[in-house]
């Protein structure tokens, strides 16, 4: 929790104050009566009182000003909000070690029907393009609000020789770019969400990719997908195609994005789910004084009632 206005937490040097003549009171109090050594004319000139009851008042109400000045040093704390402006890149590899059966039935239909649900599930206010890279990485789709566009692209993608991780940052970055006239100056909130399962083998490198992606603030979140066991058949030969984890995960790391594994369809679908909760959603610090407000006012009832009864004398 933070304060918004905390020069008014110095308060709470004014009530330990309070507090401190309060107890001082009381032990004065106490020397006042030890003056009396005729106990039963004590007994007639103070008789016996409520005890530890007495205090309840005054520490109900050292608690009303706490929360008092709690509030007016206005606290906040994080809340999640929905984003009201943003793009999603969705990167896809489709080299042709996507066509690995070990997921079923392969790795590229997998990768393209979980993607596919992503796209629908994304709050229908969010720009989403989709960038295919193998040897070579292209934008498909610009950002657009137009999902049924996404989805429709992303079923027609097809395998291809290659896999240019560090060119798809580029034409995802680029797409971001090209879509927001205002992003030289005030970048929308974007991210890429890269999916492959193999390392760069062609373009640019993916250190070059980190450092301009950092550098337009664009976090790219990475999954690693398949398992190690993947084999593809190439001119009628199998070959292994295990998933390099990390290249992606130092893709992610250096630009503040996520890094992800899945080795089935069923955890790509929830590696996605988590993807979009955490990319519609900012954290954003709100105020929330108006809680330290109420807490208050049923503290000084407690106070107002408990002086009323305490201070009360029963026949």
């Amino acid at each position: 929790m933070t304060f918004l206005s905390p020069a008014w937490l110095w308060l709470f040097a004014l009530l330990a104050l309070l507090a401190a003549a309060y107890v001082a009171a009381q032990f004065a109090r106490r020397r006042y009566a030890l003056r009396f050594t005729n106990l039963p004319l004590l007994t007639l000139v103070a008789p016996s009182g409520p005890g530890w009851r007495r205090h309840v008042a005054p520490v109900l109400f050292l608690v009303m000003m706490s929360l008092l000045v709690i509030g007016a040093a206005r606290p906040a704390d994080e809340v999640r909000v929905p984003r009201d402006r943003a793009t999603i890149i969705i990167a896809l590899d489709v080299s042709l070690s996507m066509e690995a059966d070990d997921v079923s039935p392969n790795r590229i239909a997998a990768a393209k029907e979980a993607a596919q649900k992503f796209v629908n599930d994304l709050p229908e206010r969010f720009n989403v393009g989709l960038v295919a890279f193998a040897r070579s990485a292209s934008v498909v789709v610009s950002p657009t609000t137009d999902h049924q566009a996404v989805f429709t692209s992303l079923g027609n993608l097809s395998t291809r020789a290659g896999t240019a991780i560090g060119e798809a940052v580029f034409s995802s970055l680029d797409a971001v770019r090209s879509f927001d006239q205002q992003a030289v100056t005030d970048p929308p909130p974007a991210a890429v969400v890269l999916l492959s399962d193999g390392d760069n083998t062609s373009g640019r490198s993916v250190a070059d990719a980190i450092e301009t992606a950092m550098n337009a603030r664009v976090p790219v979140s990475t999954i690693a997908y398949g398992t190690q066991d993947g084999t593809v058949s190439i001119d009628g030969r199998d070959v292994n195609v295990p998933v390099n984890k990390a290249t992606l995960q130092t893709l992610s790391n250096g630009t503040g994005g996520r890094a992800y594994e899945a080795e089935s369809g069923s955890q790509l679908r929830e590696v996605y789910e988590q993807i979009g909760t955490s990319l519609g959603y900012r954290m954003v610090n709100q105020e929330i004084s108006q809680r330290f407000v109420v807490a208050a006012l049923l503290a000084g009832l407690l106070t107002a009632g408990m002086a009323l009864v305490l201070g009360s004398r029963l026949p």
